[in-house]
């Protein structure tokens, strides 16, 4: 079974994160929402109150096939500060994991290095802080080992994609039909 860890902060974009964490149960993989504060509480963007399954510190990574970054402000801005997730990704990163950002967060993937010489995207207002990316306005961009999407409106499509790069594009079709998505 594949393993995804997304990382939640407080002000994270919700359907950002609850899309992907959504879809990806519908589809059979175990994915846990990680907080990185000493607290399992995160507060949404939009002030919705949720508990993540488990907090960042004490977390054992190894078992984990992609990692995930959801937008929303100051979410990113967050996930970028905390050192111990920066110091994660890049290990993953170096590995060749798969590492996935939408919105805002692909924006902590280029301050990292990771977005150099790729084609990415990531939400309009953010497009010029992907330093050393081909930066395109396609709704999901995978290249290699990783996927940048642009924002709330591109997250099924999104996590669609995530799917088909961990189980097939067989698997992202039925998911997409069972939600009713048709694109």
């Amino acid at each position: 079974m594949s393993k995804v860890y997304i990382f939640l902060a407080d002000g994270f974009e919700d359907i950002e994160g609850l899309t992907v964490v959504d879809l990806m149960r519908r589809a059979g993989i175990e994915i846990e929402t990680v907080s990185i504060k000493n607290s399992r509480e995160i507060v949404t963007s939009h002030e919705i109150t949720m508990y993540t399954d488990r907090i960042f510190e004490g977390t054992d990574f190894s078992d984990a096939d992609m990692l995930v970054l959801p937008g929303g402000m100051p979410g990113t801005k967050y996930l970028g500060e905390f050192r111990p997730l920066t110091e994660l990704l890049t290990d993953f990163y170096n590995k060749g994991g798969k590492i996935a950002a939408i919105c805002a967060a692909p924006s902590v993937l280029a301050s990292l290095g990771f977005l150099k010489n790729r084609k990415a995207t990531s939400y309009p207002t953010f497009m010029d802080k992907l330093d050393g990316a081909r930066t395109t306005e396609d709704e999901v961009v995978v290249d290699g080992n990783v996927t940048t999407s642009r924002g709330l409106g591109t997250a099924i499509p999104f996590a669609l994609s995530l799917i088909e790069q961990l189980l097939g594009k067989e698997k992202a079709e039925e998911i997409a039909e069972s939600v009713v998505y048709f694109h």
